[in-house]
This record gives structure tokens, C-alpha cells and sequence, in this order.
């Protein structure tokens, strides 16, 4: 019996001289003679036309493995189809050995052999390797392939341990192989492998690598693959490292307060509106933002606020919506006094405000005015980030299917997954919004020193009241009503703040400093997400 060693077989070209086991006892002088002509089509099949000579009174046996353990790990499994006898002789296929059994006289088998051709190293090889178990008088092979550039890479033949390069085979200019030898001994080892060029023939050798690499496994490209991923991480960490450290620090004062001779004017840094204000310090929309809006459309006299009760506001209609508004106080006052009504209590509004539509539009207006970019809408990152987790779910899976090194795929995956998170990390401030801040927090500074004495008298309500809507978005109320608190609201002419109602006979802001922090908790409350 022949016993197959080694990784890829020769086209099963050589596997002809194979196992040759006569049943007989004695043997003619002149033995068992092999004569075979083998070719290499196109399809990458191997098709071989065998003639075995056996002496009167013998009998011949050939079996080729037709599945073989190369190593420990390495299997190769081999097919045989087509197959034809001519002659006292037969040719089988059984338990994964393919037999050929001749009696005396001349026997003629035809069969293809399937899974024989395996790329490696820039070419497609062909190699045999087995041990003859009989004495072989001779064998004489030729072998044809589609591409006449064939050529022998091995070629040993002998005992184990002392092969010896073959001295009879030779590649004709043509691109024919012969293999001549003659007087073969039981115990011989057969190692040949011949190549043609790449691509010359489909490869379909059926090779079971229980080491090879999976589907998932790390190999060289999945390395490089994460070391791009990698690289990336880093530079995007980085960049949001920055963009973080870029955020509006500092200890610098900006006085609002204009003076012209002996009045005073507050007036908010660019004009800035004290919602915008309030998003472009902290980075996002928030009840404090939308109540400081509410107490500037007041202070604006756009609204008016009364006390009713104990617990209880009336928001009531003083002039309409003009031009002079911009689409957030239009959206903030339409949520308060829609078409057709007047007025309203604080407490009829609870739940009924579409915060969310409030919101939207501040944020629209900001990005509308390049100081602000909203990180929950679709942008440039979330495309990229959408594309490559599909496109790495695709790779995945046609390279899970495919060639291998599918975690290319997941790497692709990750990518994805870490630019649809990156806005979440990112400053929505723009260099404007920036520098906006920065100036709103220098102004709110300058005014925690404001002392309200060194005010004009008839100045000081005004000043108050224009100003308290920025300590509202900039979470300072308390602090401002209680320096204001000695203030005599009728310093104008006027009884009571002209825009809040309910303490029009005080000659102090005692209790209303005491009272409206509670407005503007309720005020948020309707601001508030539930």
C-alpha cells in the first residue's frame, strides 16, 4: 500500500507510480511496467491515461489515499471521477481510496482527478509524495499542462533518509514533463513538485488546515487593519482633547453698563439675548435658558407678570409680536399667549408647553447664526460613521465567506460605531460661540461687582431689570434680587417694577426679592422635560 507524505499533491500525476502491489509470489523478471500520459485542463482538472503492463501469472494492485493526512494538522482530501477500464481489470472508489486492480496482460484505465491544483508562493504547484511498498520495473510519465512554462521544483527519489535528486526527469521546451526511471525498490520515497504559472488553471485543491488561520482569525492584514483603527482613535481622541481644552476659561470682566454722563445703560455684549446667552456658556438648552427668555420678553414689555395668590402668575399680553423678535421669543411667547388669547395663569400651563419645539428652535437660531453646531443632528460624522458600520458589516461578511481576515470587517464596524459617538464629545461651540461666552461669562463677572448705589437713582430699575433676565440664564438670580433688594422701584416716577405686578406699594425690592425665586422655579418647571 502506498502511504502519501506531504502537502500538495503532484496532480496525483506521479501518484500513478504509486502503491503497486503484486498478488503473486513471484514475479516475472521484467515486471510490473507503468506507462501513463497525464494533462492538466483547463478547468484545473487532472485527467490521466494509465497503462499497466503485468507478467502472466501476477496480478497488479494500485491504491492512491484519496484523502491524506499531511501532517498533524493538515488534511487533503482528493476526488476521482470518469473512470474507465479497458482490459481484465477494474478501478474503484471506496472507503476515500481509489484502487486499480489489473491481471495479466495489458490493462488500460482513464479517470480525472479532481482538487489536485493549490496556489503557493507566486505559482500554482503540483507535488506528489509517497512510498512505493513492491518493486516497479519501470514507469514512464508524461505530462502535459495549459501553459508550456512548467517547471520541476523537486525531485527526489530513494530510501528515507537518502533520497537522491532525480537524474530522469526533464521538461522539453514545449512544456512537456517526462519522468523515466526504471528498477524502483519496495521502500522508495517518491517527492516531486512541479509548478506553472500563477493563475494558469483554477485552483481547487481541498486543503483542511486545523491550524490554518479562521475566518477571525488575527492574521497580518487584521494587525494592520486595527493599527489603522488605532491610529485613528488616537487622532480623533486627541482632536476632541483639544477642541475640549479650546472652551471658554478666564477671569476677565466686561462691564455691560454704558455710561452717558450721568445715566447708565446696560447693554448685553453683540446684543446677545439672554437664552443664547445661556446655551452658549453651558452648551445646551436648558429650563434656566427658556425662563430667562420669558423674564426678558417682560422686562421688554412684550409681557406682563402679576401675582395671583399665593402660588400663582397671570402672564398677560402687552404689546404683540413684531419684527423685533427673533423665531425663539416668538416660539417662547406663542407658548404662553397663542393667537386669541390675552392672558393666562402659570398654572393652566403646566404640561401644556412643547418644550422640545422651544428648544429646537433656540438651537436652530444659534446654529442659524454660526455660534453654535447641534451635535444630535445627522451630520457629517454620522454619515461616515453610518457608512462604515455597513460597510464593515458587508466586509464581514463577504470575508467571513470569502478569503478570510473577516475581522477586517469589525475593525471597520468599530470605526463606524466610534464616529457616530464622537459628537457626543465634542464642543457644540463654534470659534464665535466661543468668543461669545466668553464674553457673557466676563460680563456676568463684571456684574456680580456691580454695587447698586454707585448707580443713578432713576437708573437703577432699568439696569435691574434688563440684567436680570443674564443672571437668570446664568443661574445668579438669588444672588441678583438680593442686591437689588434695597432698591426703590419708584425712583422713575413709577410705583412697582413697571413689569411685574404685585408690589407696587413697596418702596423696597424686600419681598420681592423674596418672592421671585419661586417664580422662576415654577417658570423652569414648565421648561422642564417630564
Amino acid at each position: 500500500m502506498q502511504i502519501f507524505r506531504g502537502g500538495v499533491l503532484v496532480a496525483l500525476l506521479l501518484a500513478l507510480a504509486g502503491v503497486v502491489a503484486p498478488a503473486a509470489q513471484a514475479q516475472q523478471p521484467d515486471g510490473v511496467r507503468i506507462t501513463a500520459d497525464v494533462d492538466l485542463g483547463d478547468d484545473g482538472l487532472l485527467r490521466v491515461v494509465e497503462t499497466v503492463e503485468v507478467p502472466e501469472g501476477s496480478e497488479f494492485r494500485q491504491v492512491l489515499p484519496l484523502r491524506v493526512q499531511v501532517s498533524e494538522s493538515i488534511q487533503r482530501t482528493f476526488q476521482v471521477s470518469d473512470i474507465q477500464a479497458t482490459g481484465d481489470g477494474e478501478a474503484t472508489v471506496a472507503d476515500d481510496r481509489f484502487t486499480i486492480d489489473a491481471r495479466s496482460g495489458q490493462v488500460t484505465f482513464k479517470y480525472t482527478v479532481h482538487n489536485t491544483v493549490a496556489d503557493s508562493g507566486g505559482a500554482q504547484t503540483f507535488r506528489w509524495s509517497g512510498v512505493l511498498n513492491t518493486d516497479v520495473a519501470s514507469i514512464s510519465v508524461t505530462m502535459t499542462s495549459p501553459d508550456f512554462r512548467m517547471g520541476v521544483t523537486k525531485c527526489t527519489i530513494g530510501p528515507p533518509g537518502k533520497a537522491e535528486d532525480c537524474a530522469d526527469i526533464r521538461v522539453e521546451p514545449d512544456g512537456v514533463a517526462h519522468l523515466e526511471k526504471t528498477d524502483l525498490r519496495k521502500g522508495d520515497l517518491i517527492d516531486v513538485t512541479l509548478q506553472v504559472p500563477p493563475g494558469t488553471v483554477k485552483a481547487n485543491a481541498d486543503i483542511q488546515d486545523d491550524d490554518a488561520p479562521g475566518p477571525f482569525s488575527l492574521t497580518g492584514p487584521v494587525l494592520a487593519a486595527f493599527g489603522v483603527l488605532l491610529a485613528a482613535l488616537a487622532a480623533a481622541a486627541g482632536y476632541v482633547i483639544w477642541a475640549r481644552r479650546r472652551q471658554p476659561t478666564g477671569t476677565a470682566v466686561l462691564d455691560p453698563l454704558v455710561r452717558h454722563g450721568n445715566r447708565v445703560q446696560f447693554t448685553s455684549p453683540d446684543g446677545i439675548l439672554p437664552g443664547t446667552a445661556g446655551l452658549l456658556v453651558d452648551g445646551y438648552v436648558d429650563a434656566p435658558d427658556l425662563a430667562a427668555t420669558v423674564v426678558d420678553l417682560a422686562v421688554r414689555s412684550y409681557l406682563w407678570v402679576a401675582v395671583v395668590g399665593e402660588s400663582d402668575w397671570r402672564i398677560s399680553r402687552m404689546n404683540p409680536i413684531d419684527d423685533r423678535l427673533t423665531a425663539s421669543e416668538r416660539a417662547v411667547y406663542e407658548a404662553f399667549l397663542p393667537a386669541g388669547t390675552d392672558a393666562v395663569l402659570l398654572s393652566d400651563l403646566r404640561d401644556k408647553v412643547n418644550v422640545r419645539a422651544v428648544r429646537r428652535t433656540l438651537i436652530d437660531e444659534a446654529t442659524a447664526q454660526g455660534s453654535f453646531i447641534d451635535r444630535t443632528r445627522k451630520g457629517f460624522e454620522f454619515w461616515l460613521g453610518a457608512t462604515l458600520v455597513v460597510a464593515g458589516a458587508i466586509t464581514t461578511l463577504a470575508l467571513a465567506l470569502g478569503p478570510g481576515h473577516a475581522l477586517i470587517g469589525v475593525a471597520l464596524i468599530l470605526g463606524g460605531v466610534a464616529a457616530l459617538l464622537l459628537p457626543r464629545y465634542l464642543p457644540s461651540r463654534t470659534a464665535l460661540g466661543r468668543e461669545l461666552a466668553a464674553r457673557v461669562q466676563a460680563m456676568l463677572r463684571s456684574l456680580d461687582t456691580v454695587v447698586p448705589q454707585q448707580l443713578p437713582a432713576p437708573d437703577q430699575e432699568m439696569v435691574f431689570s434688563r440684567a436680570l433676565p443674564f443672571m437668570v440664564a446664568g443661574r445668579r438670580t438669588d444672588q441678583w434680587v438680593r442686591t437689588f433688594r434695597n432698591l426703590d422701584p419708584t425712583d422713575d416716577g413709577e410705583p412697582g417694577l413697571y413689569w411685574f405686578g404685585g408690589f407696587e406699594g413697596d418702596q423696597d425690592l424686600y419681598r420681592f426679592a423674596a418672592h421671585f425665586p419661586y417664580f422662576i422655579t415654577e417658570l423652569e418647571k414648565l421648561f422642564t422635560d417630564h
